[in-house]
């Protein structure tokens, strides 16, 4: 399995999309549950094209401090490109299983559907629980692809698209373990909450037609899918929407929880 490829085409690519109306709205999802106070310091894991960074800026003040962390420099570079001229917010290259930090220097840690794509996340879970203080909070956010779907009238060529789609990462339903993971890395008050991201309308601000490129771009040539079956996919999808009966539903799950004090 070849899993996406985080170089620099998909950084712009993923960077553009995060200007999306459901991307921002994920992103005010993620801060209220992270509850980031002032003067807090805050580990960002796989911190992507650094949009939470910025915001979460104003949230620590001047007084707090943010450390991000992604393995790939062309996210990175485009992280501190968004920062420039921030004093309290570093970048640091290194991945989610050996995080270059010391041990109980954050009061939170957050990551955003970057777990999914890790091939050990209970070695990632201990990373981040070694760096987080005792009381410290953790937030973990991941899709349980399952739940995704487009209607089709070909059923069937939908559910090739989408088993195809999962070669992108290597843990396509992780929610369904993330919280039995949380407390076996030694976290407690494990909660979660399930947001839908659904829409009737072909709108390019929804995850429904942000994905539909992506998809459309990673599947040809797996699991049998051909790419004139993938242009058809994509065309039938624009169809349904001129005919009024476009639809897209995944759900997204947040997961939260503390460090034993």
């Amino acid at each position: 399995m070849s899993q996406l490829s985080f170089d620099a085409a998909t950084a712009k690519s993923l960077e553009k999309a995060y200007h999306k109306r459901d991307m921002i709205r994920r992103r005010r999802l993620v801060l209220v549950a992270l509850g980031a106070a002032p003067g807090e310091r805050i580990l960002d894991v796989g911190c992507g094209p650094g949009f939470y960074e910025r915001e979460l800026l104003d949230e620590v003040g001047e007084q707090g401090s943010i450390v991000a962390v992604d393995a790939s420099p062309d996210m990175l570079a485009l992280a501190r490109r968004r920062c420039d001229g921030q004093g309290n917010v570093s970048f640091l290259d290194g991945t989610a299983t050996a995080l270059p930090v010391d041990d109980g220097d954050f009061d939170a840690a957050l990551c955003v559907q970057v777990m999914e794509y890790v091939a050990d996340p209970s070695a990632a879970l201990a990373e981040m629980h070694r760096a987080l203080r005792p009381g410290g909070r953790v937030l973990v956010w991941d899709v349980d692809w399952a739940t995704v779907w487009w209607h089709s009238d070909d059923p069937d060529r939908m559910r090739r698209v989408l088993t195809g789609w999962d070669e992108h990462l290597v843990h396509p339903s992780l929610p369904h373990t993330l919280g039995a993971q949380l407390r076996a890395a030694g976290f407690s008050d494990v909660a979660v909450a399930g947001h839908s991201f659904a829409t009737v309308d072909y709108d390019d601000e929804t995850f429904a037609v942000a994905m539909l490129g992506m998809v459309a771009d990673f599947v040809p040539g797996r699991g049998g899918v051909t790419g004139d079956e993938v242009a058809a996919w994509t065309a039938e999808q624009r169809d349904l929407a001129e005919q009024g009966r476009f639809f897209f539903e995944g759900t997204q799950f947040c997961f939260t929880a503390t460090k034993l004090a």
